[in-house]
């Protein structure tokens, strides 16, 4: 396959950028999007150019690192990571745009990487629990209800890649934010800072600058791990119990 590429280059966060013409030539259709680009920067090594900087980790869809923007649409045509997107997905001759995810929470450091510390930060403000230290507890001593088992897991499939964000309209964290709060609230274990939680990390999310919800969905078609919007409602029920009780305290 020989592709017409429009990448987006910028030298670093303080430089402006611009979508540059690369082509990519003699691509297999088997290989994924970030080994095409791997080609590609192969061949812009040997010519002497700056190759094109994308940030990718595990490879296998689970890490949410690759974030890209493929014509427009987070992680491109496909329901999956940008690493598990596939060069089939295209045809011969097309063009491609490829840029970093837009949000003015994920500032560009360089050509496709963007700085997603901002959910590293909600993370940090409340989506953990108290463990005991010390030896393993009884398997049986924490019996969790199926329903609430399969919910939680569903909620924790979230791997953070920040597509819900680079989708929506207002640049909202909702849906990453209401899956971390729904995947600890639905268990025994997350007890303990059910209430906190759920109000640090929204306090954090709208100090980061994150977009409130408009309901317009855009997050959960794009999301590679299937998350519903239906953890955005228990966000807004957690948030809002959590307020009425401090609000009392």
């Amino acid at each position: 396959m020989n592709l017409h590429l429009k990448v987006w280059r910028q030298k670093d966060a303080k430089s402006p950028g611009q979508l540059v013409p690369i082509e990519a030539r003699n691509i297999p259709e088997d290989a994924s999007f970030l080994e095409m680009l791997d080609i590609v920067n192969d061949d812009l090594t040997v010519k002497g150019e700056e190759p094109i900087a994308f940030d990718h980790d595990c490879r296998e869809g689970i890490c949410g690192t690759c974030s890209l923007s493929i014509n427009g649409l987070p992680h491109g045509p496909s329901e999956t990571t940008t690493c598990q997107l596939y060069m089939r997905k295209f045809k011969d001759g097309e063009t491609i745009h490829v840029e970093p995810f837009r949000a003015k929470t994920f500032p560009v450091v360089r050509d496709l990487i963007v700085d997603r510390s901002a959910f590293d930060r909600i993370q940090q403000a409340g989506g953990f629990i108290t463990a005991r230290a010390g030896s393993a507890q009884d398997a049986n001593c924490l019996p969790v209800p199926k329903v609430a088992a399969d919910a939680a897991m569903e909620a924790a499939a979230c791997i953070g890649c920040g597509a819900c964000v680079a989708a929506c309209p207002n640049a909202s964290a909702m849906l990453f934010v209401g899956a971390k709060v729904s995947h600890l609230a639905l268990l025994p274990q997350g007890q303990a800072e059910r209430t906190s939680r759920a109000l640090k990390m929204v306090r954090t999310m709208d100090e980061e600058g994150f977009g409130n919800c408009s309901n317009y969905l855009e997050c959960e078609a794009v999301c590679p791990a299937d998350i519903p919007a239906s953890v955005i409602a228990r966000l807004n029920r957690e948030y809002t119990v959590a307020s009425c009780k401090d609000a009392v305290c």
